[in-house]
């Protein structure tokens, strides 16, 4: 395991800045608001605060505070943080991300999980730390053999695995295959088929329902795009850090917990963490290509291990009575009255506090 440090050369720093002042923009939207997309005036003034005010370098010296390391899993160099904890009783955690975050979501909840957990948080393959897979195969499944090889290479024979978006996907799926390993699950998106027979659910349950099948069709595009053509998309995305930008924040905007502003829910520079690493690492098709491998293609195969969720209302959910089918041993469950998609970004605190409750319930 080679020791990492994020090191960014500054003449990437200056092309970026060049890029952003030579954006072509395209004219303003038809329709006011976000329905058509980002904003023509929000996504200019977030590209001119990324060229001028925002400081790479400070995000940089934060995530170098972490031990970092490298090492090579299935086929492939993986980074990954490993932050051990100073409290004897503590328990491995193994932390997966999504899109459209990166492991910058998460830097928020490391230090504070440290303090009952061995927290480690390895980087998806093409999402600018681990290499890029060259070839097909690289998915949730195969994340599942490296994660778990990973977590045997560091002496943890037992462990418990937290996730949202494609993190609650990859719990899941070890869990289900690996539950001599897997002490227990904590996910954001709890994933569970529709039961053959009528379950009763609530009159809240219902709402979400309803609300998640209206927007479902008018969100999804980019799951579409991404899971059949993410070559094509990804030139715009690494050539353009504005195309990008607006790639990205329309889904910061769109799954997190605010009033119309965004910012209310996931601060400007928090959203430019994840952004300024996919850019700087040419990361638009190779994160993208998660969709291609994984999306509509993770079984929701029976878990077994006891599991948490933490819902909250702004992210697409399940009912409980349809993922108690699924996830039968279900210790913890919280519904939140505010959060989105995003909780590490969203409210850190909440999600720390569950993931202590639901480890101290097993």
């Amino acid at each position: 395991m080679t020791p990492f440090r994020l090191s960014v050369p500054q003449s990437d720093l200056d092309g970026l800045r060049l890029r952003l002042a030579h954006t072509r923009w395209p004219e303003p939207e038809t329709e006011p608001g976000w329905a058509q997309g980002v904003p023509l005036e929000y996504c200019q003034e977030l590209c001119r605060y990324w060229e001028r005010e925002y400081d790479w370098r400070a995000t940089e010296a934060r995530f170098n505070a972490l031990p970092q390391f490298v090492t090579e899993l299935e086929g492939l160099n993986v980074h990954f943080v490993h932050l051990r904890s100073l409290n004897k009783e503590a328990r491995p955690l193994l932390i997966g991300h999504g899109w459209p975050g990166t492991v910058m979501e998460m830097l928020d909840i490391l230090e504070p999980l440290s303090k009952e957990f061995h927290v480690v948080l390895p980087s998806l393959p093409g999402f600018g730390l681990s290499d890029k897979p060259a070839t097909t195969g690289w998915g949730i499944g195969r994340a599942v053999k490296a994660w778990d090889e990973l977590m045997s290479r560091l002496g943890y024979d037992r462990y418990l695995v937290h996730g949202p978006d494609w993190g609650s996907y990859l719990a899941g799926a070890m869990a289900a295959q690996l539950p001599e390993r897997v002490a227990g699950i904590h996910i954001t998106l709890p994933m569970a088929d529709k039961p053959e027979e009528p379950v009763e659910i609530t009159s809240r349950e219902q709402a979400r329902l309803a609300e998640l099948y209206q927007w479902w069709p008018l969100d999804s595009g980019y799951a579409v795009i991404m899971s059949t053509k993410p070559q094509s998309i990804g030139y715009g995305l690494t050539d353009s850090p504005a195309g990008q930008l607006a790639w990205l924040v329309e889904k910061f905007w769109s799954w997190s917990d605010h009033d119309g502003d965004v910012e209310k829910a996931i601060s400007r520079d928090r959203m430019l963490d994840s952004a300024s690493l996919l850019w700087l690492h040419a990361a638009g098709a190779s994160a993208s290509r998660i969709y291609w491998e994984s999306y509509r293609k993770v079984p929701n195969l029976p878990v077994g291990v006891p599991t948490g969720v933490s819902s909250f209302p702004k992210d697409a959910s399940t009912p409980r009575a349809w993922a108690e089918r699924r996830y039968t041993d279900i210790r913890f469950w919280r519904d939140h009255e505010a959060g989105g998609h995003f909780p590490a970004l969203e409210h850190p605190d909440l999600l720390v506090q569950d993931l202590r409750e639901f480890a101290r319930a097993l």
